[in-house]
């Protein structure tokens, strides 16, 4: 039970697995004037970065799931270095699914509501393991600007245009589904650069490292394409933010 091995390779040297920066996850921390004791479920939880530096900034006590078992060792690792594993559980599993025996007061998907289907069903799995009055966070992209033709879309990893929505529309969506957004941070291109272009280094490090490797050619067909698709087409046409949502009385 894994991801699949090209993102453990590309995405290694990651602490954080999407468009966020420790800035902007210090900053989505605070804003959400997380309290000691605060319980926090994260599904999808990657190297665990979240729930580790809010443990030590805030003195939340924490529950990541992830699917990758190397991620799943950097966050225990990780939160032994921040000297907060008595604090924050990392358990090497499906996430989708996944619902906590014990009620969390924030419960977050960041970046992979794909375990729900969508944000829609992501929404309402996290909902299960919530207590009343708490607060969901949700990770999405959304269109910065609507690309001109499919094309461009399928230039930034899309399947279709209507894979996303404008930010005005993703939000509109949340109400939609009778909650309302208390919350939110936007990555901005920065930190869309240091997610994306840390894993050129990463993948160059491996080739050297690995050139007989069954993978060797994907990676090396990656590490040549990425920069200018990046550059092209996600860097201008595709925004991501942490939204948070609570359910509506």
């Amino acid at each position: 039970m894994d991801i699949p091995r090209i993102f453990t390779i590309t995405e290694s040297a990651h602490r954080i697995h999407n468009p966020i920066t420790p800035d902007k996850l210090a900053t989505l921390g605070a804003a959400l004037r997380l309290e000691p004791g605060t319980r926090v479920l994260d599904l999808g939880s990657g190297s665990g970065e979240m729930l580790s530096t809010w443990a030590r900034d805030h003195g939340i006590i924490g529950t990541g799931v992830d699917l990758s078992q190397l991620f799943t060792e950097h966050a225990r690792l990780r939160a032994e270095e921040l000297g907060v594993a008595d604090r924050v559980t990392f358990i090497h599993g499906d996430a989708a699914g996944y619902v906590s025996d014990e009620k969390a007061d924030v419960a977050a998907c960041v970046g992979a509501t794909w375990i729900g289907g969508g944000v829609a069903g992501t929404i309402e799995l996290l909902a299960r393991s919530l207590r009343a009055g708490g607060i969901i966070l949700i990770g999405e992209p959304y269109w910065r600007q609507l690309p001109p033709t499919e094309e461009v879309a399928k230039g930034c990893l899309a399947t279709s245009i209507f894979d996303f929505l404008m930010l005005p529309e993703l939000l509109s969506s949340f109400g939609h589904l009778d909650y309302d957004v208390v919350e939110m941070v936007l990555a901005d291109q920065d930190g869309w650069d240091r997610y994306e272009a840390a894993k050129w280094l990463t993948m160059r490090r491996w080739l050297e490292a690995n050139p007989d490797d069954e993978l060797a050619n994907e990676v090396r067909a990656q590490l040549t394409s990425e920069p200018e698709r990046y550059a092209a087409y996600t860097r201008e046409y595709l925004g991501w933010g942490v939204f948070a949502l609570m359910a509506r009385p």
